[in-house]
C-alpha cells in the first residue's frame, strides 16, 4: 500500500474518532482527478435493457448504473457502424476528419478507414496529465502499427485488435489470432466476455494502490454477431421467458451475460475502494441489428441504418457525489462528445478544433444548450448494397435530413412530431430541406479533405 493512501485512511479514522461526524467520500476525494471507466457494448439496442423498456431481458447490473447515475434520453453513436463511432469516441472527433468513415478490415479492398496517423487521440493528452490509461476488449482502429493501442495513447492494452471475432471461444477472424497484451499475441481460453470482464477486475486490483488516477476503456465484442452466448446463459432465458423465440433468446442471452460481466468489474470497482472517486460512464457504438434479434425500442430500424435507431444508444454516466442518482437528461449528445466531458471534470484543457463538446453541466444538473447547431452522421461503406458511396444525415433542432441508400431520394423528419420517422416531409418543407442540405454540403466537403486509405511514403 502507498504511502499516500495510507495517509489518507489514518486521517479518515482520526476525524471519525475525534469528531463523532461522518466524513462524506466526496470531501475525502476534493481536488484529486476522478478515475474513469468508459464501457461500451458492440451493437447494443436501444430497447435492450430493462432500464430502456426490455421486457424480455433482465440487465440489473447495466440498470444499476443507469438508476445511480444519470441516464440519457438522446444519446446519438456518432455512426450506425462500429470503427467510426470508435474512433470518434477517442479523438473528439467527427470520424472523417480521423480518416475513418467506414468499417476497418483485415483485408484491404474492403476496409474503409485508416486512422490518420497526426490525428491527436485524446488519451494520449491524457497520459501526459498524470493519467494511466488501459483499454481491455476490442480495438478496431487498425491491426498493425502505428495504428495499435500501445502506439495511440494506451499504457496497456488486452484485448482484440480486430472488428467481430468469427467465435467467442477462438477468438479468430479469417482463421487470424488478433489477441493481444500490449505487442504480443496471446491465445487464452474462454468465452471473450468473460475474459475481458476478468481481465478489467485484475486492472483494478492493480490500480487499487497507485498514486496516479486512470482511464479505462472496456470494449466488449458483446452482443455483436456471432450470437454466441454461453448455453447455460440460453438455457436460463428459454426457461424464464415463455413464448420466446429462439432467434430472440440467443441474444438476449449474450445481453445478460455482458450484463453479468459488468456485474463483476462494478464488485471489483467497490471492493478496491475506487468506486467513490471513478467516473463510470456506459453507452454502445451503434444500434441493435435487426436481423439478430435485436430490438430498439421505439425508434426506426437498426444497425447500419441512419434511422433512429440506427443511431440512438442507451447512454448512462455514474459519478457519485456529483451526479443525482436516477436523474435524466434530454441533451442531445454524441459518442464524441464522452472524452473532452471527461477532460472538463479532470481539469485537463481540450485540444483547440475537437468537435466533441463536454455535457458536464447537464451532468451536474445544470441547464445546458445545444452542444451543436448541427448534428452530422455519415458512414462510407463498400459491397453491394452500397457500392462504395456514402450514407448521410444532419439534425438541426427538431429536424432530421437523412439518405439511408445511395440509390434513393433524401428524406426529410421532423423529430419532435414525428420520432418514429413514418412521415418523410421532403416536398412539404423544401426550406428546411434546402438549410439542412446545404449544411450537409458543406460537411461533407470539409470531410473530402482528408484521407481516409493508408498513403504511400
Amino acid at each position: 500500500m502507498s504511502s499516500r493512501n495510507t495517509f489518507t485512511k489514518l486521517i479518515i479514522i482520526f476525524l471519525i474518532l475525534c469528531s463523532g461526524s461522518f466524513v462524506f467520500p466526496s470531501e475525502i476525494y476534493a481536488g484529486k482527478k476522478p478515475n474513469v471507466i468508459v464501457i461500451l457494448a458492440d451493437d447494443l439496442g436501444y430497447g435492450d435493457l430493462s432500464s430502456y423498456g426490455a421486457k424480455d431481458l433482465k440487465s440489473p447490473h447495466i440498470d444499476s448504473i443507469v438508476k445511480q447515475g444519470m441516464k440519457f434520453e438522446n444519446f446519438y453513436a456518432n455512426c450506425p457502424v462500429c470503427s467510426p463511432t470508435r474512433a470518434a469516441l477517442l479523438s473528439g472527433r467527427y470520424q472523417d476528419m480521423v480518416g475513418v468513415p467506414g468499417v476497418i478490415r483485415t483485408h484491404q479492398d474492403n476496409s474503409w478507414g485508416y486512422l490518420r496517423e497526426s490525428s491527436v487521440m485524446l488519451p494520449r493528452l491524457m497520459q501526459k496529465d498524470g493519467y494511466q490509461t488501459a483499454i481491455i476488449g476490442k480495438w478496431h482502429l487498425g491491426l498493425e502499427s502505428p495504428n495499435i493501442p500501445n502506439e495511440r495513447g494506451f499504457h496497456f492494452f488486452k484485448g482484440y485488435l480486430g472488428d467481430m471475432m468469427d467465435d467467442y471461444y477462438k477468438h479468430r477472424r479469417h482463421g487470424i489470432n488478433y489477441m493481444r497484451e500490449n505487442r504480443v499475441e496471446i491465445d487464452p481460453e474462454g468465452h471473450a466476455t468473460d475474459l475481458f470482464s476478468g481481465w478489467t477486475c485484475d486492472y483494478l486490483k492493480k490500480q487499487k494502490n497507485s498514486d496516479s488516477p486512470f482511464f479505462l476503456y472496456l470494449a466488449y465484442n458483446a452482443p455483436h454477431s456471432p450470437i454466441q452466448p454461453p448455453e447455460e446463459w440460453n438455457q436460463k432465458v428459454l426457461n424464464r421467458e415463455t413464448g420466446i423465440s429462439k432467434h430472440r433468446a440467443k441474444i438476449v442471452a449474450l445481453i445478460e451475460h455482458m450484463d453479468d460481466g459488468i456485474g463483476r468489474v462494478m464488485k471489483c470497482l467497490n471492493e478496491t475502494g475506487l468506486s467513490e472517486n471513478t467516473i463510470v460512464i456506459f453507452s454502445s457504438d451503434n444500434g441493435g441489428s435487426l436481423k439478430h434479434g435485436a430490438t430498439n425500442g421505439p425508434w426506426r430500424d437498426g444497425k447500419q441504418s441512419m434511422y433512429e435507431g440506427g443511431l440512438r444508444v442507451p447512454t448512462a454516466v455514474l459519478w457519485p457525489g456529483k451526479v443525482k442518482p436516477g436523474s435524466r437528461t434530454e441533451i442531445r449528445a454524441l459518442s464524441m462528445d464522452i472524452l473532452p466531458t471527461v477532460f472538463e471534470a479532470a481539469g485537463i484543457p481540450a485540444p483547440d478544433g475537437i468537435e466533441g463538446k463536454s455535457f458536464l453541466p447537464s451532468l451536474k444538473g445544470e441547464k445546458q444548450e445545444e452542444l451543436r447547431e448541427f448534428h452530422f452522421f455519415r458512414r462510407r461503406e463498400g459491397g453491394t448494397q452500397y457500392a462504395g458511396k456514402t450514407i448521410e444525415a444532419v439534425i438541426h433542432n427538431d429536424w432530421k435530413l437523412l439518405q439511408n441508400s445511395p440509390f434513393e431520394p433524401m428524406e426529410l423528419y421532423n423529430l419532435k412530431n414525428d420520432p418514429e420517422e413514418k412521415h418523410n416531409l421532403i416536398h412539404q418543407r423544401k426550406s428546411k430541406f434546402h438549410k439542412l442540405a446545404k449544411a450537409l454540403r458543406a460537411e461533407i466537403q470539409r470531410y473530402g479533405t482528408i484521407p481516409w486509405q493508408k498513403t504511400a511514403k
